[in-house]
Protein backbone atom coordinates (compact mmCIF):
# COMPACT_ATOMS: atom_id res chain seq x y z
CA UNK A 1 0.00 0.00 0.00
CA UNK A 2 1.42 3.18 -0.64
CA UNK A 3 2.17 6.07 1.82
CA UNK A 4 -0.40 8.46 3.02
CA UNK A 5 -0.64 11.89 2.40
CA UNK A 6 -1.96 14.66 4.39
CA UNK A 7 -3.44 18.24 3.53
CA UNK A 8 -1.40 21.12 4.30
CA UNK A 9 -2.61 24.17 6.30
CA UNK A 10 -3.49 27.00 4.52
CA UNK A 11 -3.39 30.75 4.71
CA UNK A 12 -4.01 34.35 3.54
CA UNK A 13 -0.72 35.60 2.46
CA UNK A 14 0.64 38.82 4.67
CA UNK A 15 0.57 41.77 3.66
CA UNK A 16 4.25 42.75 4.19
CA UNK A 17 5.23 39.65 2.25
CA UNK A 18 8.40 40.27 -0.20
CA UNK A 19 9.87 37.99 -2.60
CA UNK A 20 13.11 36.21 -1.95
CA UNK A 21 16.02 36.65 -4.07
CA UNK A 22 19.10 34.51 -4.54
CA UNK A 23 21.41 34.12 -1.26
CA UNK A 24 24.76 35.20 -3.26
CA UNK A 25 24.02 39.10 -4.38
CA UNK A 26 27.14 40.51 -5.52
CA UNK A 27 28.39 43.57 -4.15
CA UNK A 28 27.92 47.11 -5.90
CA UNK A 29 31.56 48.44 -4.91
CA UNK A 30 34.54 46.24 -4.62
CA UNK A 31 38.51 46.58 -4.89
CA UNK A 32 41.12 44.98 -6.35
CA UNK A 33 41.67 43.17 -2.89
CA UNK A 34 37.85 42.05 -2.51
CA UNK A 35 37.61 38.37 -2.76
CA UNK A 36 37.25 36.89 -6.21
CA UNK A 37 33.68 35.11 -5.42
CA UNK A 38 32.44 38.93 -4.68
CA UNK A 39 32.59 39.48 -9.02
CA UNK A 40 31.67 35.75 -9.95
CA UNK A 41 28.55 34.72 -11.16
CA UNK A 42 27.52 32.00 -9.05
CA UNK A 43 25.93 29.15 -11.01
CA UNK A 44 24.64 27.12 -8.02
CA UNK A 45 22.85 30.62 -6.82
CA UNK A 46 20.93 31.56 -10.31
CA UNK A 47 20.32 29.62 -13.42
CA UNK A 48 22.72 30.18 -16.80
CA UNK A 49 21.18 31.58 -19.65
CA UNK A 50 21.14 29.19 -22.41
CA UNK A 51 20.71 28.79 -26.42
CA UNK A 52 20.00 26.07 -28.82
CA UNK A 53 23.36 25.37 -31.10
CA UNK A 54 20.67 25.59 -33.81
CA UNK A 55 19.35 29.02 -33.27
CA UNK A 56 20.05 31.82 -35.53
CA UNK A 57 22.84 34.26 -34.51
CA UNK A 58 20.49 37.08 -34.52
CA UNK A 59 17.86 35.38 -31.94
CA UNK A 60 20.78 34.33 -29.75
CA UNK A 61 21.87 38.08 -29.36
CA UNK A 62 18.00 39.05 -28.91
CA UNK A 63 18.41 36.31 -25.77
CA UNK A 64 21.44 38.42 -24.45
CA UNK A 65 19.42 41.69 -24.42
CA UNK A 66 16.57 40.06 -22.76
CA UNK A 67 18.24 38.48 -20.34
CA UNK A 68 21.32 41.32 -19.20
CA UNK A 69 24.43 39.18 -20.14
CA UNK A 70 26.64 38.73 -22.91
CA UNK A 71 27.58 35.17 -22.71
CA UNK A 72 25.11 32.03 -23.34
CA UNK A 73 25.74 28.05 -22.64
CA UNK A 74 25.18 26.39 -25.76
CA UNK A 75 22.93 23.07 -24.78
CA UNK A 76 21.84 20.34 -27.05
CA UNK A 77 18.42 18.72 -27.28
CA UNK A 78 19.66 16.15 -24.63
CA UNK A 79 20.71 18.62 -22.96
CA UNK A 80 24.50 18.33 -22.96
CA UNK A 81 26.71 20.95 -22.57
CA UNK A 82 28.55 22.00 -25.82
CA UNK A 83 29.78 25.40 -25.32
CA UNK A 84 29.19 29.10 -24.97
CA UNK A 85 28.86 32.16 -27.65
CA UNK A 86 29.50 35.49 -26.65
CA UNK A 87 28.05 39.15 -27.65
CA UNK A 88 31.66 39.68 -28.91
CA UNK A 89 31.28 36.37 -30.43
CA UNK A 90 28.39 37.30 -32.34
CA UNK A 91 29.36 41.11 -33.54
CA UNK A 92 32.67 40.10 -34.16
CA UNK A 93 34.58 38.86 -37.11
CA UNK A 94 33.58 34.88 -36.95
CA UNK A 95 29.87 35.45 -38.78
CA UNK A 96 31.44 37.32 -41.39
CA UNK A 97 33.92 34.73 -41.99
CA UNK A 98 31.70 32.13 -41.82
CA UNK A 99 29.51 33.93 -44.31
CA UNK A 100 32.02 34.33 -46.31
CA UNK A 101 33.63 30.68 -46.50
CA UNK A 102 30.05 29.13 -46.77
CA UNK A 103 28.20 31.18 -48.94
CA UNK A 104 25.25 31.85 -46.82
CA UNK A 105 23.91 35.47 -45.47
CA UNK A 106 24.00 36.71 -42.33
CA UNK A 107 20.47 35.32 -40.85
CA UNK A 108 21.40 31.90 -42.31
CA UNK A 109 24.52 31.52 -39.61
CA UNK A 110 23.72 29.73 -36.57
CA UNK A 111 25.22 29.67 -33.10
CA UNK A 112 26.67 25.97 -33.91
CA UNK A 113 28.91 27.79 -36.39
CA UNK A 114 30.50 30.29 -34.62
CA UNK A 115 30.33 29.33 -30.64
CA UNK A 116 33.39 27.99 -28.76
CA UNK A 117 33.23 24.40 -27.91
CA UNK A 118 33.66 22.79 -24.73
CA UNK A 119 37.09 21.70 -26.15
CA UNK A 120 38.46 24.96 -26.69
CA UNK A 121 37.37 26.33 -23.02
CA UNK A 122 39.86 27.60 -20.58
CA UNK A 123 38.32 27.61 -16.89
CA UNK A 124 39.56 28.33 -13.89
CA UNK A 125 39.55 26.12 -10.59
CA UNK A 126 37.04 26.89 -8.28
CA UNK A 127 39.61 26.01 -5.47
CA UNK A 128 42.06 28.25 -6.96
CA UNK A 129 39.19 31.10 -6.78
CA UNK A 130 38.28 30.70 -3.51
CA UNK A 131 41.51 31.89 -2.74
CA UNK A 132 41.98 33.95 -5.05
CA UNK A 133 41.23 38.10 -5.27
CA UNK A 134 39.52 40.34 -7.44
CA UNK A 135 43.09 41.81 -9.04
CA UNK A 136 43.93 38.06 -9.93
CA UNK A 137 40.94 37.86 -11.48
CA UNK A 138 41.48 40.85 -13.80
CA UNK A 139 45.27 39.70 -14.03
CA UNK A 140 43.99 36.13 -15.39
CA UNK A 141 41.33 37.80 -17.81
CA UNK A 142 44.08 40.29 -19.05
CA UNK A 143 46.69 37.68 -19.56
CA UNK A 144 44.04 35.68 -21.73
CA UNK A 145 42.91 38.55 -23.56
CA UNK A 146 39.38 37.50 -22.85
CA UNK A 147 36.57 39.73 -21.17
CA UNK A 148 34.67 35.95 -19.86
CA UNK A 149 36.08 32.79 -17.58
CA UNK A 150 34.30 30.53 -16.32
CA UNK A 151 35.32 28.71 -13.46
CA UNK A 152 34.71 24.66 -12.88
CA UNK A 153 34.34 23.04 -9.58
CA UNK A 154 34.89 19.20 -9.02
CA UNK A 155 31.61 17.45 -7.66
CA UNK A 156 30.60 14.15 -6.76
CA UNK A 157 29.10 13.87 -10.43
CA UNK A 158 32.01 15.34 -12.22
CA UNK A 159 33.44 18.49 -13.19
CA UNK A 160 30.53 21.42 -13.51
CA UNK A 161 30.42 25.04 -14.40
CA UNK A 162 30.15 26.71 -11.05
CA UNK A 163 30.89 30.41 -12.40
CA UNK A 164 31.54 33.22 -14.75
CA UNK A 165 33.65 36.08 -14.26
CA UNK A 166 32.56 39.05 -16.72
CA UNK A 167 35.31 42.14 -17.28
CA UNK A 168 32.23 44.01 -17.92
CA UNK A 169 30.62 43.26 -14.26
CA UNK A 170 33.90 43.40 -12.75
CA UNK A 171 34.59 47.11 -14.26
CA UNK A 172 30.78 48.14 -13.13
CA UNK A 173 31.27 47.17 -9.67
CA UNK A 174 35.05 48.81 -9.71
CA UNK A 175 33.42 51.84 -11.05
CA UNK A 176 35.80 51.67 -14.21
CA UNK A 177 35.83 50.47 -17.39
CA UNK A 178 37.71 47.67 -17.65
CA UNK A 179 39.04 46.32 -20.92
CA UNK A 180 40.73 42.55 -20.75
CA UNK A 181 41.61 42.88 -25.13
CA UNK A 182 44.57 44.40 -26.70
CA UNK A 183 46.72 47.07 -24.44
CA UNK A 184 47.51 44.96 -21.16
CA UNK A 185 47.04 47.24 -18.01
CA UNK A 186 49.61 47.30 -15.41
CA UNK A 187 48.25 47.60 -11.22
CA UNK A 188 49.58 51.13 -11.89
CA UNK A 189 47.26 52.38 -14.01
CA UNK A 190 44.43 50.37 -12.38
CA UNK A 191 45.44 51.85 -9.20
CA UNK A 192 44.96 55.02 -11.17
CA UNK A 193 41.95 54.25 -13.05
CA UNK A 194 40.21 53.42 -9.73
CA UNK A 195 41.43 56.74 -7.67
CA UNK A 196 39.63 59.14 -10.34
Amino acid sequence: MGREFKELSVMMTPADTILMHPTHLLPDHVSVQNPAIDVMTDLSCMAAITVDPNLPIDKAEERMKNGRVRLLFVISEPGDLLGLITLSDIEGMRPMRFQREMGVSHSEVLVRDIMTSLDHLEAMSMSDVVQACVGDIIETLKRTGRQHAIVIEHTPDGPAIRGIFSATRIGRQLGIQLNTGGVAWTFAELETALAH
